[in-house]
């Protein structure tokens, strides 16, 4: 789920971006509309990185496998 919202809201950032470069919107609200899916990116990639970190700590190495290996996976 966090994977998702990394992906879908640096896409949502960089068309929001793109918007602002291209067409130069002079809106008032248009300042917190395009800076919002980068706040919500950078959320995202916290959250990720906690929760991949708590997965990982939580899981133990198989019987069968190699240690440095386990501990080269991502």
């Amino acid at each position: 789920m966090s994977g998702r919202l990394v992906c879908w809201s640096l896409a949502a950032a960089m068309v929001t971006a793109g918007v602002d470069a291209v067409l130069d919107p002079r809106a008032g609200w248009w300042g917190a509309v395009w800076s919002l899916p980068w706040w919500i990116f950078g959320a995202a990639v916290l959250m990720w990185g906690v929760l991949r970190s708590r997965e990982k700590a939580d899981r133990r190495p198989p019987h069968d496998s190699v240690r440095s290996h386990w501990e080269r996976a991502a």
